[in-house]
């Protein structure tokens, strides 16, 4: 049984769908739902419903962080919804913060192009093939990453994708899956 306080991850795929602005404003998915993972994970639609209301009703938003550090927010998660394709999620890089400006830079320059959740699983079921469908999960945050658990998992693309870069995310998957194991026991 899941801990009623674990932090979990999941890098999410934003697809074509993201965009950069004015170096600032960030908009795309950061998680997309009916899709496998390298975990056996599967966001089903509405998993983030209740977690979006009550932030709202509390009056707060995603946070937006450098690399799951809760030390390095670097930005403002403006807009955040569920639609039939996944989590939708708009902000603005903070330019007054040194990492929000490094951020859009490695952004721009194609060097950081990963999203990942932070988040704890509320409801799951597991499936007669080992995968886990996350059906209510409560989202704590969106962060900007260097190596997104999926190879396709991308914030923006610029060219092809080299045989190293491939190489650099399977290794970072390899170690992630690792991590998750080690902390379970």
């Amino acid at each position: 049984m899941e801990s009623e306080y674990e932090l979990e991850r999941k890098f999410a795929r934003f697809g074509d769908g993201l965009s950069v602005a004015d170096g600032a404003v960030i908009e795309g998915y950061a998680s997309l739902f009916g899709q496998v993972d390298q975990g056996g994970d599967v966001v089903q639609k509405g998993a983030y419903a209740a977690s979006l209301k009550a932030l709202a009703a509390a009056g707060r938003q995603v946070k937006m962080l450098w690399q799951h550090d809760p030390a390095q927010p670097i930005g403002i998660w403006d807009e955040a919804h569920e639609d039939e394709t996944g989590l939708w999620v708009k902000g603005r890089l903070l330019d007054d913060v040194a990492k929000g400006r490094e951020a859009a830079s490695l952004i721009e320059a194609g060097a950081i192009d990963g999203l990942s959740i932070g988040y704890r699983t509320v409801k799951a079921t597991k499936t007669d093939r080992g995968q886990r469908l996350l059906t209510e999960l409560e989202l704590w945050e969106v962060s900007l990453v260097t190596f997104p658990m999926l190879p396709s998992a991308r914030v923006a693309a610029k060219g092809e994708t080299s045989e190293n870069d491939v190489a650099l995310r399977e290794l970072a998957a390899a170690f992630e899956g690792a991590r998750r194991e080690l902390t379970r026991e």
